[in-house]
């Protein structure tokens, strides 16, 4: 996988973050990088759900990429919702969501959002931690 980017389609609806979890672990699975397929996949649900809540109605569809490059892993989650930026905020504890990108924050190595044309693509970096003999 490295510097080869996993790229897919998923509509926008609410079964595409499961088949978005289920194609990130396959992935990583099969390119033996099965030690970051939880966090992965936790993030992918975190931010497709996202893109289900927030950019609905802006497209058909958003995009999974995921590639090594570096000794970290890059999964980025990308729609055109162009509007609203996503920002990391504490919500008060009687909030029932708003929570995801604090979870992105606290397994990720860094991420990041950068706007494309049109909409964004979020950025997250996943060390790959090799195994000492």
């Amino acid at each position: 996988m490295s510097g080869r980017t996993d790229s897919k389609r998923f509509r926008v609806r609410r079964d595409s973050v499961s088949a978005a979890r289920r194609h990130v672990r396959t992935v990583l699975i099969g390119r033996k990088l099965g030690g970051l397929a939880d966090d992965a996949t936790l993030i992918t649900s975190e931010l497709a759900t996202n893109v289900i809540a927030h950019a609905k109605g802006t497209g058909d569809y958003f995009e999974l990429g995921l590639r090594r490059r570096n000794g970290v892993l890059i999964l980025e989650v990308a729609d055109s919702y162009q509007w609203l930026m996503p920002e990391l905020r504490k919500p008060s504890d009687d909030e029932t969501s708003g929570r995801g990108l604090l979870i992105v924050d606290a397994l990720a190595e860094r991420w990041g959002v950068r706007p494309r044309n049109p909409g964004k693509t979020i950025w997250v970096h996943l060390p790959v931690r090799t195994r000492l003999p």
